[in-house]
């Protein structure tokens, strides 16, 4: 069983990294897309969501809602003349549309305000969480946004900020979920969750923390960042990521707990499906890309 962990994690960290620095943005937007499906498909067998049309509603719903997103830039540019014209012909003043090119960007908002909740929640009141009683709709909608903005955020931190700062998005999370084990398995006492994971210490979350700090220590030096305030924010920015990525696992435990499931699915091989592969990505990739993106536009300079 641990031969085929390692050959299975093996295998596909050596195919991230390829994609990440080998696909164009498009091809790898599309990747991720595909993971990302897969993912929604283990998503609604988790929340019991069988019903043929609602299925496909939703699969239809997600895959309009990526290409709306990554045509947004080009509806952008082809309503400009039309725009321009309307503003010529009633003779009323108004910005340039492809202006509006970065509204997108506001959508993480939502997604990192539904995270801390999440967090919140699950850490204030575990045994609630479990026993919420929400419709298969309600469910299926939960599941259609965290994965959208999931697809969403991770494909924008590819094109926009590049292929280094997508690796080492990926490496925290990484090394942060085998500092966790290992530190949780030499040292862990106290549980974090004992009723949705009582593998989980928190012991493991301080290793975690930890890790994440010497992590955006380690990028600082290799990138040379000369201000000790832009330091202390990436490290701050790394803890917080690292943080939210732990209840991220803690959520998706919990949709598989009410679904009296082990695993989200069987697809890969000693690693159960996609989601057990991605749940803290999925809480991640919104708080750090706004985090960087703040930081681009010089909010915290």
């Amino acid at each position: 069983m641990l031969k085929q962990r390692i050959i299975t994690a093996t295998l596909l960290a050596t195919l991230v990294v390829l994609a990440v620095f080998e696909l164009p943005s498009t091809y790898f937007s599309l990747l991720i897309a595909v993971i990302v499906l897969l993912g929604a498909n283990e998503w609604l067998n988790l929340t019991k969501v069988t019903h043929f049309k609602m299925r496909g509603l939703f699969f239809v719903s997600l895959i309009g809602a990526m290409l709306f997103i990554h045509l947004w830039t080009y509806l952008l540019e082809a309503m400009a003349p039309l725009m321009d014209y309307l503003a010529e012909k009633f003779k009323f003043v108004m910005e340039d549309i492809r202006n509006q090119s970065g509204l997108l960007e506001w959508l993480a908002l939502p997604a990192v305000f539904f995270w801390v909740l999440t967090m919140m929640v699950i850490r204030n009141s575990p045994e609630g969480v479990l026993q919420l009683e929400l419709s298969p709709f309600k469910q299926a909608l939960i599941g259609w946004f965290v994965l959208l903005m999931s697809w969403m955020f991770l494909s924008r931190l590819r094109a926009f900020f590049g292929s280094e700062m997508t690796m080492y998005f990926l490496l925290l999370i990484w090394v942060a979920d085998i500092t966790a084990f290992f530190v949780g398995k030499k040292w862990g006492k106290t549980k974090l969750s004992p009723e949705i994971s009582p593998g989980k210490t928190v012991e493991g979350m301080y290793g975690a923390l930890g890790s994440a700090i010497v992590c955006g220590i380690a990028l600082s030096l290799i990138d040379g960042f000369e201000q000790p305030m832009i330091i202390a924010d990436f490290i701050l920015l790394s803890v917080l990521t690292v943080l939210i990525s732990v209840y991220g696992d803690l959520f998706f435990s919990v949709v598989k707990r009410r679904a009296g499931a082990k695993d989200s699915g069987n697809l890969l091989p000693g690693h159960g499906g996609i989601l057990d592969r991605i749940d803290s990505l999925c809480a991640a990739i919104p708080l750090f890309y706004a985090g960087i993106y703040l930081e681009s536009v010089g909010l915290f300079s």
